[in-house]
């Protein structure tokens, strides 16, 4: 029988592995096609991924090509299994983790922004309140009658998310968001 030293380490063990979930902006750049949209929809779904803030549209015209952004939320490992499954997909051209780019370049985060429609209600000091709100936000009335208005409000998603809590009780009825689009800081292109 051979002496095994038990307070030796593994070396299966000497990587740290953090169990903390992360948000993490991907950006994919895929082909313009029927079908694309619901195959990476679909990835996310049959292995119960979450996503918290999606956005696509074609950004090369020329070559029918479309931007995803996902916001999605996991264990750096979960991050990673996301990102090398999505590199799989065929109409999938390219994948990045911009808030990996940006962490490895010293940064917070990546650029991103998000608009919403915000419509409110309301009559004397909540209408005078939530106007002067809107202003100091600087969201901007696109619409408004003598019983309603409509804020245009464009920011960080915590800005978005303050405004909107603000606004409930001074007489919020409906909200519209776009989700995140979000691009690295610095001259490097995707």
């Amino acid at each position: 029988m051979n002496a095994q030293n038990v307070d030796a380490p593994s070396a299966y063990f000497l990587a740290e592995v953090s169990n903390e979930t992360e948000t993490h902006t991907l950006s994919l750049l895929v082909d313009n096609e029927p079908g694309v949209l619901a195959r990476v929809i679909g990835l996310f779904s049959g292995r119960g991924y979450n996503i918290d803030s999606l956005t696509v549209s074609e950004t090369e015209h020329e070559r029918h090509l479309s931007r995803i952004t996902i916001v999605t939320t996991g264990t750096p490992m979960i991050i990673e299994q996301i990102r090398h499954q999505l590199d799989r997909l065929v109409p999938v051209h390219r994948v990045t983790d911009l808030t990996v780019r940006a962490r490895r370049a010293n940064q917070d985060k990546p650029l991103e922004r998000e608009l919403a429609l915000v419509k409110v209600t309301g009559t004397g000091d909540k209408r005078l309140e939530a106007l002067r709100l809107g202003d100091a936000f600087r969201a901007t009335v696109i619409d408004a009658t003598t019983e309603h208005f409509v804020f245009e409000i464009t920011g960080r998603t915590s800005k978005i998310e303050q405004f909107i809590s603000i606004m409930k009780p001074l007489g919020l009825v409906e909200v519209s968001r776009t989700g995140v689009a979000a691009v690295q800081r610095g001259p490097e292109g995707l």
